[in-house]
């Protein structure tokens, strides 16, 4: 049994001495009237056995900040927010979270049950009207577990299973009610001051016999390719995919990623976009891919063996996903490719079939030179942000860097918005990743429409109350871009994409997003020329470096068709 040094008294200190005993390190919250006896909790315990609470002016933020810490430490965070208002605030957070299997524990305020004759018992209006018969149901369709607790005592316990289920595979945000009564309630005298372990089951390895088949395959074919989307947090996925490259001649592709998975200067590594390899591969290995092509445009041909592996491999979660798989290997992603390496037994190595990837960067590195123009492009850009990347260096995009114009040093150093779509994602995300390491440069690159989104006023407050220094740039087009093109890949030559200002995209007249930053006292500009474009970045470096304050830049990038 794990013992705290101090027994919970309330609910409320259960639930915050539970947090701390499971290693959480942040309690991101934005408070409501439910949060008093969570609030005195926090103020009597001692600050060592509980989560540090970051005030988040919003929901949004607080979610965020939750999946960006874990994308870089691998740590599940908390999140509290308030009753139902506050959760369907949240549920965009945790829908994104979800679909980027990210662990985290969001809990929630319930208004008091009871109207009078209980501690906590019902005192205001809104609390008639924040009641609902299931709280839960704003976010049960997306997360792995859910309760409402009971009683004072069950805290600790409660919490802790939460956490543990959150890193079961597949990973995974799981919720917890908690009603005012049993968090201002008194934990009974003679209960023990113990919670009980629940430790994270251990990662699953494959099938040894389904791993000779796919072992065998490989070695049959004459041009494997492996399409990933996301590695494990410390990156050993990488430098396992590289071995099997190597040892069978593989490309590697990218599709649709979610975090990088190879450095960008890995000899198999055959770009972000997988038409071309997929048409003409023998055999695919997909790694843990929810969307490793589109099936109305991209799908392998019937002679091609495909091969799927992943702790979920069919993908259980989404209702509808057809993806032919020969072979399915459930398997922690790692593990999985160990035991492939291991049936496959020493061998040489077979340069991969695709061109050379030497010749595809070269070419990337011309066509963004080639963007340091008025508007500038957003090849021109990602090349530039690239350039002030250390090996530290880690930028979430939304609608923003293009990896195959970027020099990545390795792998989880670009994080792209899930797939889930959850706008206003890559501000949070950063900031969070930003409160794991102080002294890590850690950018935010985002379209307008997406700064809009992140809820900036909020975002803005957290960067300076909290002394976090991100660099913020906005690729501004004035323009919803993603659904402008939407409508003319739809409608080409239709009536919308002929108009002179397609309905419901545009974002004019934009607003002065370097005021909204200078506001929180951020250092703030406005680029015009790409050929300014790298001394304003040297400027924002140095701003973050030595005054360690945050700075925004707003970038003028050309509309275009393709991203």
């Amino acid at each position: 049994m794990t013992k705290t040094d101090r027994a919970a008294r309330t609910g409320a200190e259960s639930v915050l001495l539970g947090l701390g005993g499971a290693g959480v390190d942040y309690l991101f919250a934005n408070a409501g009237t439910d949060f008093p006896p969570v609030i005195e909790a926090l103020a009597a315990l001692d600050t060592d056995l509980i989560p540090e609470a970051v005030t988040a002016p919003h929901e949004t933020a607080a979610v965020g900040m939750a999946h960006g810490y874990f994308l870089v430490t691998g740590r599940p965070q908390a999140v509290m927010v308030h009753v139902n208002v506050g959760l369907a605030n949240a549920a965009m957070g945790v829908i994104n979270a979800a679909s980027d299997n990210v662990p985290m524990l969001v809990m929630s305020g319930r208004t008091p049950i009871t109207e009078r004759g209980r501690k906590g018992a019902r005192v205001t209006p809104i609390q008639y009207g924040q009641e609902m018969y299931d709280q839960a149901s704003i976010v049960r369709d997306v997360v792995k577990y859910t309760y409402e607790m009971r009683y004072p005592e069950q805290g600790a316990d409660l919490v802790r299973r939460a956490l543990a289920i959150s890193r079961t595979a597949p990973e995974g945000p799981v919720y917890l009610s908690l009603p005012r009564e049993p968090l201002a309630a008194d934990v009974p005298e003679a209960w023990p001051d113990d919670a009980t372990p629940v430790p994270t089951p251990t990662r699953g390895a494959p099938d040894p016999d389904a791993v000779k088949r796919a072992a065998r395959w490989l070695t049959e074919s004459g041009r494997p390719l492996i399409l990933c989307q996301r590695g494990d947090i410390a990156g050993h996925l990488s430098k396992l995919l590289s071995r099997l490259a190597a040892r069978t001649g593989a490309a590697i592709c990218e599709p649709f990623p979610v975090r990088n998975v190879m450095a960008s200067d890995e000899p198999a590594l055959a770009g972000y976009a997988a038409a071309e390899p997929i048409r003409d591969a023998d055999l695919i290995l997909v790694i843990d891919s929810d969307v490793p092509w589109i099936e109305a445009s991209q799908r392998p041909g019937d002679e091609v063996r495909v091969v799927h592996l992943g702790p979920d491999p069919l993908f259980a979660r989404m209702p509808v996903r057809g993806y032919r798989a020969d072979l399915a290997l459930a398997s922690d992603a790692c593990l999985g490719v160990e035991a492939l390496l291991a049936a496959l037994g020493p061998g040489g190595t077979r340069a991969p079939w695709t061109p050379p990837a030497e010749t595809r960067r070269a070419k990337a590195r011309g066509s963004a030179e080639a963007g340091a123009t008025t508007p500038m492009t957003a090849e021109w850009m990602s090349h530039c942000v690239s350039e002030i990347m250390d090996d530290g260096a880690v930028a979430f995009t939304e609608l923003g860097l293009l990896p195959g114009h970027m020099d990545l040093a390795g792998p989880n150093r670009l994080f792209f918005n899930p797939h889930s779509g959850g706008l206003g994602w890559a501000m949070t995300a950063a900031l969070g990743a930003q409160l794991a390491d102080r002294n890590r440069l850690v950018i935010a690159c985002m379209g307008d429409g997406s700064y809009m989104f992140a809820n900036p006023v909020a975002c803005h407050q957290i960067a300076e109350a909290l002394e976090l220094p991100i660099l913020t740039i906005i690729k501004n087009n004035a323009m919803w871009n993603a659904v402008r093109r939407s409508v003319v890949k739809g409608y080409p030559g239709g009536a919308a994409a002929k108009a002179n200002e397609m309905p419901l995209t545009s974002l004019a007249p934009v607003p002065d997003f370097a005021a909204v930053a200078r506001a929180s006292r951020a250092h703030a500009e406005r680029i015009e020329d790409g050929k300014d474009l790298p001394a304003a970045l040297a400027r924002a470096i140095e701003i973050i470096r030595t005054e360690r304050r945050q700075v925004l830049l707003d970038l003028h990038v050309a509309l275009s068709d393709d991203h």
